[in-house]
């Protein structure tokens, strides 16, 4: 009888102090997939790790966010080199499609039978809407955070705002995000015929939020005038020639405002886009936020700084990491948003933007690079 309580005594002493296995001591190993290189994920990762070194879950996480590129692997290759702590950014976790169909379907088999067969993955960061499709499909047993999407809901990423119906997944929500956009821009310009460049597919509408689209601007009495065509593809030029050439078909027929949509298209590329709209003096508004209307696109909402974000993505995870399923934690994120415009642009399609308006401004860019 006294072997057994000492037994036992010695069972708690062991526990209370620590043992490797203890959810204090757990070291969280950590791997990210995209669809394709996006500015959006560039910051959405850098100040998610600046976040999670203000909690003290990890030191060093000040990684620099390269110029002249949309690539995150080199970021990745610094944080796992640079920070530690509670999590590890495993060196060989960076995964990518390169915005090819064919291979985000080797990226998802090769992470699945990573996780099936040497178990050495604790958290999964999943950008965009291709990778938070693929790896919340079915429930691997390890969190997912599906970061920088434009409706996880309609997506089919998470099942509502409340509830991601995944145990294992947590996704950032917007709800309403591009209702308001749609009608911030007509409570502005007041056009009739709004055009939209999209990828005709179902992934492509998810990823542009169509149906919030079409049912603002129904509400609004405007009508949409679509053009389509592969725009999510791995070869840059490719892409822009696409875009372009939906662009140009838009303006042929006749459109008043131009709604841009989410596109893999480069950012250096959207002076040459956006020259043709502007010469017909079209008002513009970008769906991705104000780093394209830093390269000409007229207006955007200001969303909220990537540091909020960042720091929003950084207490989901420390709230997982401290016990709570990835389904428990909040996913609605309600930023504070102004107006981001181009006064160049402005100019330039003769509008001179009321006070009013300028007073709501929280981002104005004066010039437009030349981009190539």
């Amino acid at each position: 009888m006294i072997s057994i309580i000492r037994v036992l005594f010695l069972l708690v002493i062991f526990v209370l102090s620590g043992s490797p296995v203890s959810a204090e001591e757990k070291i969280w190993r950590v791997i990210y997939v995209e669809g394709g290189p996006f500015s959006n994920y560039q910051n959405t990762l850098a100040h998610t790790a600046r976040g999670l070194e203000k909690l003290g879950l990890i030191e060093n996480g000040m990684v620099d966010i390269p110029s002249g590129s949309e690539s995150t692997k080199e970021m990745w290759g610094w944080l796992a080199t640079n920070a530690h702590g509670r999590m590890k950014f495993l060196p060989d976790g960076h995964y990518t499609a390169n915005w090819d169909a064919h291979s985000r379907v080797q990226v998802k088999n090769s992470i699945l039978q990573r996780i099936s067969e040497r178990g050495d993955v604790d958290m999964i960061i999943a950008m965009g809407t291709w990778s938070g499709l693929d790896m919340a499909e079915k429930d691997l047993g390890i969190p997912v955070f599906s970061m920088s999407v434009t409706d996880a809901v309609s997506a089919g990423i998470v099942d509502s705002v409340k509830d991601s119906g995944k145990d294992n997944v947590h996704a950032q929500l917007e709800p309403g995000r591009f209702r308001r956009q749609l009608s911030m821009f007509y409570e502005i310009f007041k056009f009739k015929r709004l055009g939209i460049p999209f990828e005709d597919t179902p992934e492509g509408r998810m990823t542009c939020a169509m149906d919030e689209l079409e049912s603002a601007a129904k509400e609004l009495g405007v009508e949409l005038v679509l053009a389509s065509a592969p725009l999510d593809v791995s070869d840059e030029e490719q892409a822009f020639r696409n875009l372009k050439g939906c662009v140009d078909a838009l303006l042929e027929q006749g459109i008043d405002a131009l709604y841009l949509t989410y596109t893999s298209t480069p950012s250096h590329r959207l002076p040459a886009l956006m020259a043709p709209v502007t010469k017909a003096g079209i008002p513009s508004f970008a769906q991705a936020g104000p780093q394209l209307v830093k390269y000409g696109v007229l207006m955007s909402l200001a969303q909220a700084s990537f540091a909020d974000i960042g720091r929003f993505e950084a207490e989901a995870i420390a709230a997982v990491i401290d016990g709570k399923k990835a389904r428990e934690v909040d996913q609605v994120f309600e930023p504070e948003l102004g107006l981001a415009i181009n006064l160049k642009t402005a100019v330039s399609i003769g509008w001179d933007p009321p006070l009013e308006i300028l007073a709501a401004v929280d981002e104005i860019y004066k010039h437009i690079p030349s981009g190539e």
